[in-house]
């Protein structure tokens, strides 16, 4: 039994419904324990209710929920009893918070310095040159390279990674006793997100915090946590020590969750390979411009000769760290980016020579699946218009029944509901709309499709339904895939072939078993080392 001195914050039977509909509950009898020096790991898929508990520490929900019940205690303080006013005094002090997307949360028209020094001057008594050096500490404490220079850039010049320290050294300004993590590394690559939790689960024993890690990756929870809540329909289904957890979880959705993780001992069959596509020697260089007249100074190497072939329905994993160049490597291949040198093949046609004009017929052929289904579109638009605007700007020669029908029969072919496609895209989960994105590519029957990270931020159930549809389709429809990631988890559920990129050219490809069991590249061996699974924990 712990000591009471050991718990920093505890949540007790906390109900939360619609403030205009009190029978609906949000959170029903959520109870947990926040405890030094611990990271207590709040799992469960979009929805569950797990946000919705840390904004209820922080007494930040929304106008349209409330709080029907229960109470919260940081120390001896019951914090729904504090005014608003005491409240300020809490928040970012005692308890501070990481949110998901860094920069989003981040102000980009202020520096990062200016960013920190606004919880220490709120809530310190300290002078502008001790803020100052202060902000440079925390800068270097979450390994920020020179923090003395980069205390003084902007968001936008540092990479996710750095923005996320940022948002750590943030947190951890006035030393508080609970911060809360939601879902803090789900869009960092698998390299930079060991480093934010290890950096978590380092700085959690040093500051003595008690942390709570909102997520939906059990790889992530098996590597950090120490005690595991599960959460399911706004209630706590099953909690306990995080190696028991996985050692013998009670509930069956636990099981489904920890399941869910891929397998990474299972492969693909080999294809007999007709060629599709055939990239050679591809660069594309993006030119530096400085000066009064924007004179050309130097240039990008974003690609820098890459070559790879894509058989008829086979799937090539292109793998790498953000900013390697596989997302402009896949538009170059669809005629989206000016290529410098090299050439791209679609049956035996080249592609990067073709006008706009005369690339129109095969945008038909080759289609893209893109990272965020909501951003990709119109939210004016229905969904039964989104995936019927391909059929019409392309051209395909149906009339407007035919074109409804071919609508409904994609929706069921994805396992979404005809009806669907009167509705518009904010109605939808993410995992459903990425189905809509993937029978909008599917609407003029391509033989080629670009994944560009189709799945990176989707629950872990919901990623392994849109894998094992993509699979399905390319069983039935002998579709060819390739599949942009930095995810090596997912690669023997969905690949054939394996290329792995870094800094702009391929520096290792194969057959998936051959590259992920005997990788004879050490960037390789790097990214493998960095994926999170439910089987071993880190030290």
């Amino acid at each position: 039994m712990m000591s009471k001195e050991s718990v920093a914050l505890s949540v007790d039977q906390l109900s939360v419904s619609l403030r205009h509909s009190p029978y609906t509950p949000i959170l029903n009898e959520v109870s947990f324990e926040l405890r030094k020096g611990e990271i207590y790991a709040l799992v469960g898929e979009s929805g569950s209710g797990k946000s919705v508990a840390a904004l209820s520490i922080l007494r930040l929900l929304p106008d349209a929920l409330k709080i029907t019940q229960g109470r919260i205690t940081l120390s001896d303080t019951n914090i729904f009893g504090l005014t608003e006013h005491d409240m300020c005094s809490i928040r970012g002090k005692k308890i501070a918070m990481i949110f998901q997307d860094a920069m989003t949360a981040l102000n980009p028209v202020h520096t990062v310095g200016q960013q920190i020094e606004e919880t220490l001057k709120l809530h310190t008594a300290l002078n502008r040159d001790e803020i100052r050096d202060r902000c440079i500490e925390l800068l270097g404490e979450v390994g920020i390279p020179e923090p003395e220079k980069r205390i003084d850039w902007y968001p936008h010049q540092m990479s996710g990674g750095q923005q996320q320290r940022v948002m750590i050294a943030m947190a951890l300004a006035c030393e508080p006793d609970v911060l809360l993590a939601d879902e803090p590394t789900t869009a960092l690559d698998v390299t930079i997100q060991k480093q934010i939790l290890e950096l978590v689960q380092t700085l959690t024993r040093s500051h003595q915090l008690a942390v709570l890690m909102i997520t939906h990756d059990m790889g992530v929870v098996r590597q950090t946590a120490d005690r595991v809540g599960v959460m399911y329909q706004g209630e706590i289904i099953e909690q306990g020590n995080c190696a028991d957890f996985f050692a013998n979880p009670r509930e069956d959705y636990s099981r489904r969750l920890i399941n869910s993780l891929p397998a990474m001992d299972s492969y693909r069959a080999d294809t007999e390979e007709v060629p599709l596509l055939k990239v050679e020697d591809l660069a594309v260089h993006f030119p530096v411009r400085k000066g009064l007249f924007q004179r050309i100074h130097s240039y990008t190497r974003a690609v820098n000769g890459v070559s790879f072939t894509i058989g008829k329905g086979e799937t090539l994993a292109l793998v790498g760290e953000s900013g390697c160049g596989k997302t402009t490597t896949g538009r170059a291949i669809l005629n989206l980016e000016s290529v410098t040198s090299g050439n791209i093949w679609y049956n035996n046609q080249p592609l990067n020579t073709l006008s706009r004009k005369e690339m129109m017929p095969l945008r038909r052929k080759i289609q893209v699946i893109f990272q965020n289904p909501f951003s990709s579109m119109n939210p004016r638009m229905t969904v039964g218009n989104i995936i019927e605007e391909g059929m019409v700007s392309l051209g395909l020669p149906l009339s407007a029944s035919e074109r409804q029908e071919r609508i409904e029969a994609l929706l069921t072919r994805v396992k979404l509901e005809p009806e669907h496609r009167l509705r518009y895209p904010h109605e939808f989960s993410g995992g459903q709309r990425q189905r809509i994105a993937i029978a909008r590519a599917l609407a003029v029957e391509p033989d080629l499709i670009i994944c560009d990270e189709p799945t990176s931020a989707l629950d872990v159930s919901i990623r392994a339904e849109v894998l094992d549809l993509l699979l399905e389709l390319q069983s039935e429809l002998q579709v060819s895939y390739l599949f942009i990631t930095h995810d090596l988890s997912i690669i023997p559920h969905i690949a054939h072939r394996v290329a792995v990129m870094k800094d702009g050219q391929i520096v290792e490809q194969g057959k998936a078993e051959q590259v992920l069991k005997q990788p004879g590249h050490e960037y390789t061996r790097q990214l493998l080392a960095a994926v999170p699974t439910h089987h071993t924990k880190a030290s």
